[in-house]
């Protein structure tokens, strides 16, 4: 069974726009789309490093700041490149507060 925390309001992240929360496994960042879509993963492009949280949110993906790779941000797939992914962690919206769930966030830092 999954234990959900609430991590802030929706309102908290502007649409088209990222917010970090620091876990055990590291920062995960988590965007919001124009839609209000909600969206979570590792805050750190495999490529460079670059924050994700920081990138430009684009429909339901994001483009790494450093060097442009674009993620998925439902897969954390990297589009076009040679091979990339970022590790996405589920979260909902329950009365316009975010929820995500820890167990992978815990997992991964053991």
């Amino acid at each position: 069974m999954s234990e959900w925390i609430d991590i802030g309001s929706i309102d908290a992240i502007p649409r088209r726009g990222a917010r970090c929360v620091n876990t055990p496994s590291g920062k995960i960042a988590v965007f919001r789309t124009q839609e209000d879509q909600i969206f979570a993963m590792d805050n750190q492009c495999p490529h460079k490093g670059g924050p994700l949280n920081e990138g430009i949110v684009h429909g339901a993906s994001v483009t790494c700041p450093l060097h442009n790779w674009v993620f998925d941000l439902a897969t954390g797939v990297a589009q076009g490149a040679d091979s990339g992914h970022v590790q996405t962690y589920p979260v909902t919206l329950v009365d316009g507060r975010i929820l995500m769930t820890i167990d992978q966030a815990l997992a991964a830092a053991e």
